[in-house]
């Protein structure tokens, strides 16, 4: 188990965006694993995040039950798989930052376009277009793809289910909730495989799980508590500052 304190000044508010992510706030684990970066190899500090992503799965998938789109999960999971499949088999030949940046840059892309679709002066609502089945074929292998490379499979799934006008904000989080627990256990054989799980980075895990737990209640409520209009605002506020963030990481590999 680690016992470095200067880890755990990293570890903390990295576990607290984590658990707001999956209470409801969808793409914040994005930004955690660059501030573990700071106190360990991106590698270590995907695996000692997966068991926590998984507690917090099942602490959102509770608080959430029954509540996701079985439609949108029927629609996205099946391809999430392969993209997952794909991940781990190019694995050693993909590069990190070439992939933050390519999904950096669709987040972006998709705020923006947002922004100007409806204008300001109207606020952030939803757009009005749907995304069909190949939609959510392309981007949830996107998704599974991403997660198993750089940890970072919230950006696509956000950018498909805001195009789903028929969700609610809680029927938003519990779908991605539910979406991204099968994504993260089928990803522990293949972490396995790759050598990334040991027993002190599982030991390290076991210390942050109060705080994972806390921090996914807490951002359960927060969905709870606030307008829907609001909170797709702060969705697509979230894809933008996310998208930056991972430009920001992927620019430096060109």
């Amino acid at each position: 188990m680690i016992v470095d304190p200067g880890f755990y000044l990293a570890a903390v508010p990295a576990t607290i965006l984590v658990g707001l992510s999956k209470g409801g706030f969808t793409g914040l684990s994005v930004l955690a694993q660059p501030i573990l970066a700071l106190a360990m190899s991106p590698i270590q500090a995907a695996a000692i995040l997966l068991p926590v992503l998984i507690v917090q799965d099942v602490v959102s998938l509770q608080a959430y039950w029954r509540r996701w789109s079985v439609a949108e999960l029927r629609r996205t999971l099946p391809a999430a798989v392969v993209g997952i499949v794909v991940g781990y088999l190019l694995a050693a030949s993909v590069s990190d930052q070439a992939v933050a940046l390519g999904i950096g840059l669709l987040s972006i892309a998709e705020a923006g376009r947002h922004v100007l679709s409806k204008g300001l002066s109207k606020g952030l609502k939803r757009p009005a277009g749907e995304a069909g089945p190949a939609s959510a074929a392309v981007w949830s292998a996107v998704s599974g793809f991403v997660s198993m490379i750089a940890n970072a499979g919230g950006p696509p799934m956000m950018i498909y289910l805001l195009r789903r006008p028929r969700l609610s904000p809680e029927q938003f989080a519990a779908t991605t909730a539910a979406f991204f627990s099968v994504v993260n256990w089928v990803k522990v054989p293949f972490f396995l495989a790759l050598g990334q799980i040991t027993g002190a980075n599982l030991a390290t895990s076991a210390v942050l799980l109060p705080v994972a737990v806390i921090a996914t209640i807490a951002g359960v409520q927060l969905v709870r508590r606030v307008p829907a209009d609001r909170f797709f605002g702060i969705i697509y506020l979230i894809l933008a500052a996310v998208g930056a963030k991972l430009v920001h990481d992927g620019l430096p590999g060109f």
